[in-house]
């Protein structure tokens, strides 16, 4: 079996809400696994787990210092991802108000005749 997509791993990482609750904390700066753990209503087991995928996608990188695992964010892992994403910023902005009137005049009901 061939091995994922580095850019298919990372965007699967962002995809979830929490993990990507713990990357904006790891913006700060390095952080203890239990306190990392601390603002969420999950287990710390559930967090190491979290903890892994951002690793595996190279987000970020974890080190044992004494008996404490610490996180770190590893930004040039972003890269490629927003490389990808750059390359949709060409394309000019859909104007949602102007897309709105032309439907609601394209929608409108036909008069009837009286």
């Amino acid at each position: 079996m061939a091995s994922p997509d580095p850019l298919d791993v990372i965007f699967m990482a962002l995809a979830d809400p929490t993990r990507r609750a713990i990357l904006g904390m790891l913006l700060e700066d390095d952080m203890a696994v239990t306190d990392v753990a601390e603002p969420f209503a999950i287990s710390l087991a559930a967090v190491s787990k979290h903890l892994a995928l951002l690793a595996e996608a190279g987000l970020i990188s974890q080190e044992k210092r004494g008996r404490v695992k610490w996180c770190k964010l590893e930004p040039d892992a972003m890269r490629a991802a927003s490389v990808f994403m750059q390359a949709f910023g060409q394309f000019e902005p859909l104007n949602l108000d102007a897309f709105e009137r032309f439907l609601e005049t394209e929608l409108a009901p036909l008069p009837k005749d009286e």
